[in-house]
């Protein structure tokens, strides 16, 4: 089976969600539609995050479910994790904590994005400001020579 991986990065508080959550629907429906396995890999540590996780779950329901896994990637077992386990394996179809043994907790963040980016063949993102780590990780993403969408660049046109 041929898989196809796309990652998810954006900035941890968006103003106007609904422009970016209609280009997500369109993006992630596409995918589905096209593709024969599609592996979803976000975290969850914004409004970003949250509007990709919401869309895959909505897109799986109306388009089709047995062709993608909606994959949460951890930088490390959170106590918030550990204390919910459960409940997140109910909503994600695969959770996996990324081996930051050793690293500084805002360290670990960065190896599970370059991570995520290294297995992805699209790395979607939501970057309006030269920094923060999303725009860390969309750097990193370019200078890997990764195909890439930045949704930021494309809101002027679905206003």
């Amino acid at each position: 089976m041929n898989t196809y991986t796309v990652s998810f990065f954006g900035h941890r508080y968006i103003d106007n969600p609904f422009p970016i959550e209609n280009a997500l629907d369109e993006l992630i429906g596409s995918l589905l539609r096209s593709k024969e396995f599609v592996e979803f890999l976000v975290g969850r540590n914004g409004d970003f995050d949250q509007l990709v996780s919401s869309t895959i779950h909505r897109c799986k329901r109306e388009i089709r479910e047995d062709n993608s896994a909606h994959v949460w990637v951890l930088p490390y077992a959170t106590a918030d994790y550990r204390d919910n386990e459960e409940d997140y394996r109910a909503y994600y179809d695969e959770i996996e904590v990324f081996d930051s043994a050793g690293k500084h907790f805002k360290a670990a963040f960065q190896a599970r994005n370059r991570n995520m980016v290294d297995r992805a063949d699209l790395v979607v993102f939501y970057v309006e400001r030269n920094e923060g780590g999303a725009y860390q990780t969309m750097r990193y993403a370019i200078q890997q020579g990764k195909q890439y969408i930045n949704l930021a660049d494309k809101q002027e046109d679905r206003i």
